[in-house]
């Protein structure tokens, strides 16, 4: 599940007139780039909740034969969250464990090696760590001997990429409105959360300067890539 229902207000003026998952960055959308990743790992059944401007996303993406992928939509009337959002989808997502991913990050990361580190010993997901950045100098959780931890050193940032049970969201009632960090501290209370770090280039993009300077990398890149062919 692609989550593409945020507002984007830190985005703003950029997010006024075009959903955040679709602002472009090395020449694609966002969430263009997070489908053609997960259609390269074989990943082709694909959930995307939007709210938001969100017509402009079905109007996009389509049913995502373009990308090699089929997309089923959870449209919100207003938007309900992370956990909420995930909630409102269950009857889409199936009976299995299941990937979550933001529309909003970028990340050069093999999505079939992190779908095979499936939730084991009892745990009910299974979240990916980053070092922090200094828009979040103090992290969110820890990771101790492969299980994430709400206290301890050293804390790190949660990648927005993580892999669930649907009994994680057990007792969410559809159409709520529910954060995911109340979920996640009552299964980290519990040891139900198991974690690894994630040695990838990653960023989430808030804020135009942000989706600016990636821009600005990603085309430097490029650059160095076409001068030595």
């Amino acid at each position: 599940m692609i989550l593409a229902a945020g507002r984007g207000e830190r985005m703003r003026p950029l997010s006024d007139a075009c959903p955040k998952p679709l602002l472009a960055v090395g020449g694609k959308a966002l969430i263009v780039w997070q489908i053609e990743r997960l259609a390269e790992a074989g990943i082709r059944e694909l959930v995307i909740n939007h709210a938001h401007l969100g017509a402009q996303i079905e109007a996009t993406l389509g049913d995502g034969r373009r990308h090699g992928v089929r997309i089923i939509y959870s449209p919100e009337a207003e938007a309900l969250e992370t956990a909420g959002g995930v909630v409102k989808a269950l009857p889409l997502l199936g009976a299995e464990p299941f990937l979550v991913l933001s529309a909003d990050i970028y990340c050069e990361c093999d999505y079939r090696a992190l779908t095979a580190a499936q939730p084991a010993d009892g745990a009910l997901a299974h979240l990916w760590l980053v070092d922090n950045r200094p828009w979040h100098p103090h992290g969110d959780f820890a990771l101790s001997a492969g299980f994430l931890r709400n206290t301890g050193e050293p804390r790190l940032t949660y990648s927005n990429i993580g892999i669930y049970r649907p009994e994680f969201f057990a007792g969410v009632a559809s159409g709520s409105k529910m954060p995911l960090r109340p979920l996640l501290d009552r299964a980290i209370a519990a040891g139900k959360v198991r974690g690894a770090r994630l040695d990838a280039l990653w960023d989430n993009i808030g804020t135009p300067a942000q989706l600016a300077e990636l821009d600005a990398a990603l085309e430097r890149r490029r650059t160095r890539t076409d001068r030595h062919r």
